[in-house]
């Protein structure tokens, strides 16, 4: 098991930060190689809820182990080349949300691949993503791009 941390500000509140993480219409906008999420049952955003992430032909299931909106998520995912879970946390911070995530992988594998994803802050990145969807929800707030949240 290897452990990995990654944190942004966004200018936003709790409440559209956390409802934009938990929209699976909008993962691909986000989280990179995502193209499509199928299988859902119940709300994403609710424990016991289960879907489905594709990166092309390689499903990923994922289970929504606990949830608290606005202020936590946590998840199980795998498949063959990544596999752990996903603990969120959104906290009121200086008029936005701070976004805390922690990655446990599962496996050689998923520690190898957990490695590669959490170096640098390319699209595909743990880090990268992080700030695709801090940039998403901004652009979407009321008012636009209200800062730059980066941390």
């Amino acid at each position: 098991m290897a452990t990995y941390r990654v944190s942004t500000l966004v200018a936003a509140a709790p409440e559209r930060v956390f409802d934009a993480w938990t929209d699976p219409d909008r993962f691909t906008e986000w989280i990179g190689g995502v193209t499509r999420v199928t299988d859902l049952v119940g709300s994403t955003g609710q424990a016991g809820s289960s879907y489905t992430v594709w990166f092309g032909r390689m499903a990923s299931p994922t289970e929504v182990i606990s949830a608290e909106r606005p202020r936590h998520l946590r998840t199980r995912f795998g498949n063959a080349i990544l596999k752990g879970e996903s603990d969120v946390t959104f906290t009121p911070e200086d008029g936005g949300t701070r976004i805390q995530q922690v990655f446990e992988t599962r496996g050689l594998v998923a520690t190898v691949v957990g490695r590669l994803f959490a170096m640098g802050s390319y699209r595909g990145s743990f880090r990268g993503e992080l700030e695709t969807f801090r940039s998403m929800v901004e652009r979407d707030s009321p008012g636009g791009e209200a800062g730059s949240g980066r941390a």
